[in-house]
């Protein structure tokens, strides 16, 4: 009994001390990136374009582009993210200025087929006013091996 007792308050103490690690602001951004893949996943460009700075820069594997042709993508359809299954997620904040690396399985409908790919993805958001923007969004491909360095 005071093993397990012992167990449960090393348990509680640690998942204490892990969640005390991350301030409000980096789980406000951490929310953020996750509500950006549902809405990704959904095409709800409503929600996206705010979200999207006019100036920011999408690198893919087939090429970089603009804001407003990552949005004609995602509203066509002809890149459809079904689904991020994020694994691992780190961030740093640098004044107005939060990185984000998110390891994911992206499930995506490329030109109609269901493609699976492991990816970083890096996503830069700066602080305006109230509201964050995202500067820059980049998937790297990577092995399913790969961890994120904290």
């Amino acid at each position: 009994m005071k093993k397990l007792l012992f167990v449960f308050t090393l348990l509680i103490v640690t998942t204490s001390w892990t969640l005390a690690q991350t301030s409000t602001t980096e789980q406000e951004i951490i929310q953020l990136s996750m509500d950006k893949w549902q809405w990704m996943a959904d095409k709800d460009i409503a929600k996206l374009t705010p979200l999207f700075h006019p100036q920011a820069k999408f690198v893919h594997m087939s090429g970089t582009w603009t804001t407003a042709r990552e949005l004609e993508i995602i509203e066509t359809g002809s890149i459809w993210y079904k689904k991020a299954d994020v694994k691992d997620t780190a961030v740093e904040l640098v004044g107005k200025t939060a990185i984000v690396w998110n390891r994911i399985a992206l499930t995506a409908n490329v030109r109609g087929s269901d493609v699976v790919t492991e990816f970083t993805v890096t996503e830069v958001y700066q602080k305006k006013g109230k509201t964050w923007k995202l500067l820059a969004l980049t998937f790297s491909s990577v092995r399913d091996t790969h961890e994120i360095e904290k």
